[in-house]
């Protein structure tokens, strides 16, 4: 019974795993890994067994390096030691000249036991003994010795005579070390080496000398147990090239051969020496100039090579076979991200794509981002129009390179641009005004109007029932700039009367041929505009032809009209650029008329006029306060000056009421998304029509205000909302997931895991366990 229950489930998974393989996907990525896995193994396997050789021997020179570094380490470390105590020694108050010559068995004592401790703290040193100039006496933990009896009876050199050795310690000036010599200690031999370093060190006149007595045995023995099973010979070079060590393992050289050793610079040379084939490692001290050099016979390579074949090919057959099944395993898992998206189609009724058609799948998951990058698109292009209509063209690389993408720039001298202003005069926001508002937006955002030949581009701003028109037209140069924007405005009023039946009333400002002062033709056409005040519903207003003021019969001066309704239109638009602009052009031309003084007077008052009504209107009663200083002015440069104040005044002003008329909009779409988030039928556009705002205005200011998008700010308020049932109710997840608006709930998991770190579940039993450890009696 349970052999026949085992074979079904036998053949079941082996059912599932052979359909996994009628995917041509699947089959096409385990060809790749397989291919990409052998090709290179076997080029690497040829290329291994043919310098096989070669890379056994650099990896066993580079061990002698880092080995033969290490040793250099380690003894550069110990000579620094040594020099470290002498520096020690030099200032330490028991052992000067005066203490250590001292008499009184007290100081002495004291000097006796500060050489021990140091000779103590050496681990390399065998004796240690300090020596004043011109004394016939030397020092050490065991006291007080003549000079020549310590050298005669305690330690023979076999090369060291007592005046060499006299004359050494009188006269070092800088460490010395005596390469390695026979030394009769107490009657038995022993190889060592002498350290000499005068105190105080790096003193042009030393008092005296530390001398240090160590073992050749201990330096080997230092290298032999870092060189570990190194066969072949080691040597420590002096800088004037005399050995001051030498380790040969059974294996010596000429003497000629290792003065040749000294001279080699630092590296891996390859030298015949006494007739056989040598690997030479040397490398240098930068703290004494010692050269540490290792030889070692090249027969040794070759030993380690003899069953390199056989190895090779079992090696690569094993490795062969892992990698098939390893290629295997991997192309499935590669697959399986793409069968679970599959299998997610299926499940929420959507058309999922057939086993042999992933890509299908792939190619509309991105045409679906494509969409929503072009979704985006309008907003960011909104935003670098709307700097155009502020400032003119921004000196700004990617706003230039959307402006030529579009087709928007034209020629230096061969085009026109200007702006027009178009305001609803139905101020009730009824259902179907708002949707008719809404799509002339939409149709005028990018068009190109045939005939004429110019490209229109929309532009939502702060004003309220207002859209605003960039035009950009060829122009040609046989037919009056007038008549073109006449032709212009007529095309865009046919598609408006085409689309919808809402009145409108349109400004126009006058056309440039140079882009950066576009931002003027905006404040022209927000001037025209302000002129439907007196004309009927519907109409258009044309700056240009904007009626000046008539002059009188004296045909005396006058600021034109059209200056100061621009003028005054800049300063209600919060335009310092162009308000700055107007100020300097209007002064100019006063100043180029030759009037009597009384009616300079009244000319530049009319000026500030202007200014103050402006300022009345925004609700500046702070100005009025200053008038004495306003109007106290001597000439027209004092004028200007006050006027510029004033200006920025004004437009700081225009600034803050604009922010705060947004801020207080966006504070009742912020507290209704705080009510509403919840709810699963909330959208960007339910909100933008629920507050009758456009969607890419409301996306805009949303995240000015926020700091991040729609989508972002909901997600992190149902995320907050869950994690706090989660702390406070025992309900079940999938409940609490529907609660706070997610039909979704596998998706919701996986996105609350990769944001929080940790799934719902996982949240749940973490604040528990913190909830028990704080109440825990202590």
């Amino acid at each position: 019974m349970a052999n026949s229950a085992l074979k079904p489930s036998l053949r079941n998974r082996f059912r599932f795993s052979w359909n996994h393989f009628k995917s041509r996907l699947l089959l096409k990525y385990a060809f790749s890994y397989i291919l990409i896995f052998l090709i290179p193994l076997t080029g690497v396997t040829i290329f291994v067994y043919e310098n096989a050789v070669k890379g056994l021997r650099v990896e066993i020179e580079q061990s002698n390096v880092n080995q033969l570094n290490q040793v250099k380490s380690t003894i550069d470390n110990r000579m620094n030691e040594l020099q470290e105590i002498a520096g020690r020694i030099a200032y330490d108050k028991h052992l000067t000249p005066y203490m250590v010559q001292h008499q009184h068995p007290y100081y002495s004592l004291e000097a006796i036991q500060a050489l021990a401790n140091y000779k103590a703290s050496s681990s390399i040193a065998e004796d240690l003994l300090l020596y004043f100039h011109n004394d016939s006496n030397i020092y050490s933990y065991r006291g007080l010795a003549n000079l020549d009896v310590t050298f005669d009876s305690l330690y023979q050199f076999e090369h060291w005579n007592p005046e060499e050795l006299r004359r050494d310690l009188n006269e070092t000036r800088q460490p010395l070390v005596r390469p390695a010599e026979n030394v009769k200690v107490n009657s038995r031999m022993e190889s060592m080496l002498v350290m000499l370093v005068p105190v105080k060190p790096n003193d042009p006149f030393p008092y005296g000398t530390v001398v240090y007595l160590m073992k050749e045995s201990n330096l080997t023995g230092v290298m032999d147990s870092i060189l570990s099973d190194f066969s072949g010979s080691s040597y420590i070079f002096s800088p004037s090239g005399e050995v001051l060590t030498a380790n040969s393992h059974g294996i010596s050289l000429p003497q000629d051969e290792i003065e040749n050793l000294a001279t080699l610079g630092p590296g891996i040379h390859n030298l015949k020496m006494d007739g056989e084939q040598y690997s030479v490692v040397s490398v240098q001290s930068e703290e004494n100039g010692w050269t540490y050099v290792t030889t070692m016979p090249s027969f040794q390579f070759f030993s380690r090579v003899a069953h390199v074949q056989t190895l090779i090919l079992i090696v690569f057959c094993i490795t062969v076979i892992t990698g098939i099944a390893a290629a295997l395993l991997l192309a499935k898992r590669q697959y399986h991200p793409i069968r679970d998206l599959m299998d997610r189609m299926k499940g929420s009724g959507d058309n999922a794509p057939k086993l042999r058609n992933e890509w299908e799948w792939i190619r509309q998951t991105l045409h679906n981002y494509s969409v929503k990058i072009d979704f985006q698109e309008p907003f960011v292009r909104n935003q670098c129009m709307l700097l155009l209509l502020k400032h003119g063209k921004p000196d700004d690389p990617e706003i230039e390179q959307m402006i030529l993408s579009a087709g928007f720039r034209h020629p230096q001298g061969q085009g026109l641009y200007f702006s027009a202003i178009l305001s609803w005069d139905d101020t009730v926001p009824d259902g179907n005004s708002c949707q008719e508002r809404h799509l002339l937006q939409d149709i005028l955002s990018n068009v190109c109007l045939p005939g004429t030949g110019a490209q229109i581009f929309g532009v939502e701003f702060s004003v309220k029932d207002q859209f605003a028109l960039i035009v950009s037209l060829p122009g040609d140069a046989d037919k009056p700039i007038q008549s073109q924007l006449e032709q212009v405005i007529e095309a865009i009023q046919t598609v408006i009367r085409e689309h919808s039946h809402l009145s409108l009333s349109i400004g126009v400002g006058m056309a440039y041929r140079d882009l950066t002062r576009l931002n003027q033709s905006f404040i022209e056409a927000a001037a025209a505009l302000e002129h439907r005040i007196i004309r009927r519903s519907g109409q258009v207003t044309y700056f240009e032809q904007l009626a000046e003021l008539s002059p009188s019969a004296s045909e005396s001066f006058w600021i034109p009209r059209k200056s100061m309704l621009k003028l005054e239109q800049s300063l209600k638009q919060g335009n310092e650029s162009v308000a700055v602009q107007m100020i300097a052009d209007t002064i100019h031309t006063i100043k180029d008329e030759p009037l009597q003084v009384h009616l300079l007077r009244c000319i530049c008052f009319d000026l500030l006029n202007a200014f103050l009504r402006t300022a009345s209107e925004l609700g500046m009663n702070e100005v009025f306060a200053n008038m004495p200083e306003l109007t106290s002015f001597e000439t027209l440069e004092e004028l200007e000056s006050r006027l510029l104040s004033l200006a920025a005044d004004i437009c700081t002003q225009v600034e803050l009421n604009t922010k705060t008329s947004e801020s207080t909009l966006m504070d009742d779409v912020l507290a209704y998304v705080d009510q509403q988030f919840a709810d699963y039928t909330l959208s960007l556009e339910h909100v933008a029509l629920k507050f009758a705002i456009s969607t890419s205005y409301l996306s805009r200011s949303f995240k000015e205000k926020t700091g991040c998008n729609f989508s972002q700010y909901i997600w992190q308020r149902r995320a907050d909302e869950v994690m706090r049932l989660l702390e406070n109710t025992s309900a079940p997840l999938k409940e609490i997931i529907e609660q706070v608006g997610y039909m979704d709930a596998p998706n919701f998991i996986r996105k609350f895991k990769k944001e929080i770190g940790l799934t719902p579940g996982q949240y749940r039993k973490e604040h528990a366990l913190r909830g028990a450890t704080t109440k825990r009696p202590v």
